[in-house]
């Protein structure tokens, strides 16, 4: 069984691990005070005592570095945290915008500076809150030789449910026109998603920019699309469309249908 175990031969010899192997059994037997010498089966004991000790030690090293690669890991895991905590800024509280304007007033280089960042400030537009306000006003069709169409929001479907329709092939641009007040608004941006019989056939994501607050409304048009043509591309398609800024806040969420089909609708 040993032989099975350690990998020996069947039918070799097992052999003792001891230096006293390689003596003759005369010098063997008077150092050992007179004692017979033991016998074969004796011999073959005391080498599986001898190789059990040793598998022994080489499970327990085996363990005990399996043990010393987990302590490392989770020695490493614990540095990049703290790593990730040393990288985490602390901001301070948030200011309106015009608590902005109004410190430091009298430094000129810094006024200069606050003029060059925040550009053209209309006070009249500054309230006293510290969240920008983003009020989306309309959507305007534009395609060459058709008058514009302006829908403002929120969006009233026509007595079929659609609130717009579109010729298919044709060429258009959608503009769309917004306000914002109380503060600046950074990375103002525009989503919209298609669906066709359930399938998303579209979906676009454009950056609009950064706003400061204002009166007058701002216009952005994207850039000119075509839609698509033929038998197949005609019917009710369903549509998402979002306007949200770095921050993550949401100014505009509305789902509405529209429809392409052969011709434009009659102008109402």
């Amino acid at each position: 069984m040993s032989s099975a175990v350690m990998g020996t031969p069947p039918g070799t010899k097992e052999v003792a691990f001891s230096a006293d192997t390689e003596r003759p059994p005369e010098e063997r037997n008077q150092e050992g005070g007179g004692e017979s010498s033991k016998g074969p089966e004796d011999a073959a004991l005391d080498s599986d005592k001898d190789k059990e000790k040793l598998s022994r030690k080489f499970s327990c090293a085996s363990v005990a570095s399996t043990d010393t690669n987990l302590d490392d890991e989770e020695e490493e895991e614990g540095n990049l945290e703290e790593e990730d905590d040393k990288d985490v800024m602390l901001l301070g509280p948030q200011v309106t915008l015009k608590e902005q304007l109004e410190l430091d007033k009298d430094d000129e280089s810094l006024r200069r500076w606050k003029e060059q960042l925040l550009g053209n400030v209309d006070l009249n537009a500054v309230g006293e809150s510290a969240e920008p306000e983003v009020q989306i006003l309309s959507l305007t069709i534009q395609s060459p030789g058709r008058e514009d169409a302006v829908l403002p929001f929120p969006l009233v479907p026509n007595d079929k449910g659609f609130a717009f329709a579109l010729k298919d092939g044709s060429r258009y641009r959608l503009k769309f026109t917004f306000t914002v007040s109380n503060n600046i608004v950074s990375g103002l941006k525009y989503t919209n998603t298609v669906w066709k019989t359930g399938m998303r056939v579209d979906n676009t994501k454009v950056m609009l920019g950064t706003f400061s607050p204002r009166q007058e409304p701002y216009t952005c048009e994207l850039e000119e699309e075509t839609t698509p043509s033929g038998m197949f591309a005609r019917g009710s398609y369903s549509a998402r469309t979002k306007f949200a800024d770095d921050d993550g806040k949401c100014y505009l969420d509305i789902t509405y249908y529209f429809e392409i089909r052969k011709e434009w609708p009659a102008a109402s």
